[in-house]
């Protein structure tokens, strides 16, 4: 009987707990979302005399917004632990990011470990399936400027097509510097089964922990905001232009995220906070533009080259806990990614006072006018 009682009481515990967190996080989109887009209504005469200004304004906003998802699971106890190449160094470099996809949560980690590197989070693009334009933060990503991919044969083209038009309107007239990705186009749980089909067809590798990547969406890209090409590869780009003009892509930022286990963090595991304290580790690979290829058969093998090497990093991961150590040392390297606590608590504060100020604005209007 002791054992029952225990377990209802932790139940109950969890589930008032779970409660009490989702009510929390929907008061917060409902200060934070309509104060981010009421600030760039107020600010649209600055984006017409000087839109550079209005655009870092609308990024310093948009990284607090995703400084607060960040915060959901920091306070439970999600943490992020970092392995392999330092990325800080080329925080202000233009760089695509090319990601394995295991579930929602993986967005939440990327928000959440790049927080800390320079100015990467406000000048960040992602491209992301078309259903998150209909979730509730999917108006800050439309307004940032994100690029929202319908998945499937039959939109593919049309897709890369709109794809390009995207990155030529919006890249660089709003000062983006990374891009992120998540090539294999879709979850691990939901592509391994026809991945692996394919591969056994095409006599290509059988992963296990990933996936096949795609290509469409990488060539777009490389192609699109990349130097010069120099026979069939991306060149390293001028470094005597302007400051104030592009360079166009210096690096792909590989990044692998394994999760103790195997077991994927979602979304609702950081809106509830029902799962117990957990690390998500996250290993970085930095590769020059200059020997990344862009036509589609040389490209293709790069890129199946990369997942099999996530393959292989994920495989030793969950055989021993830890990423393998780069190649010439002896012992990998991990340092653990913190949120500074008072900062989240100005950027939450931020946005409760800009709820209740927008709110007693709009309120005396109303009383004006009707």
């Amino acid at each position: 009987m002791a054992p029952l009682f225990e377990g209802a009481r932790k139940l109950g515990w969890i589930l008032l707990k779970s409660l009490i967190r989702f009510a929390f996080m929907f008061i917060n989109n409902c200060v934070a979302i309509p104060s981010y887009c009421l600030y760039l209504i107020l600010l649209q005469p600055l984006r017409v005399m000087d839109s550079r200004a209005f655009w870092h304004i609308e990024g310093v906003m948009f990284k607090w917004m995703l400084a607060m998802v960040s915060s959901w699971g920091w306070v439970a106890g999600y943490t992020v632990m970092e392995w392999g190449d330092d990325v800080r160094p080329i925080s202000e470099e233009e760089a695509m990011v090319i990601v394995n996809h295991q579930a929602t949560g993986d967005v939440c980690t990327l928000m959440m470990c790049l927080q800390d590197k320079g100015t990467v989070v406000r000048k960040m693009m992602w491209l992301m399936d078309h259903v998150f334009k209909y979730t509730n933060f999917g108006l800050v990503s439309l307004i940032h400027g994100d690029f929202f991919i319908r998945q499937g044969k039959a939109h593919r083209d049309k897709q890369l097509l709109y794809l390009k038009d995207h990155l030529d309107k919006f890249y660089h007239s709003r000062d983006r510097k990374w891009i992120v990705l998540f090539p294999e186009g879709g979850f691990l749980r939901k592509r391994r089964e026809t991945s692996q089909s394919f591969a056994k067809k095409n006599s290509l590798p059988h992963l296990t922990h990933v996936t096949l990547p795609r290509l469409g969406a990488t060539q777009v890209i490389l192609k699109t905001l990349g130097p010069q090409q120099e026979n069939g590869t991306l060149g390293a780009g001028d470094s005597d232009q302007a400051v104030n003009k592009s360079r166009g892509l210096q690096w792909v930022v590989d990044i692998t995220i394994a999760y103790p286990n195997a077991r994927p963090m979602d979304i609702q595991t950081w809106i509830f906070g029902y799962r117990p304290p957990t690390v998500t580790h996250v290993h970085y690979r930095i590769y020059p533009i200059k020997d990344v290829p862009v036509e589609t058969e040389p490209l293709t093998d790069w890129l199946y080259q990369r997942f099999v090497e996530k393959e292989d990093l994920l495989a030793h991961f969950y055989q021993t806990g830890a990423f393998p150590p780069p190649k010439g040392q002896k012992e990998a390297v991990s340092k653990e990614m913190t949120l500074d606590p008072v900062w989240l608590c100005l950027v939450q504060s931020f946005a409760f006072a800009s709820g209740y100020i927008w709110y007693s604005v709009l309120q005396y209007f109303y009383c004006c006018f009707f």
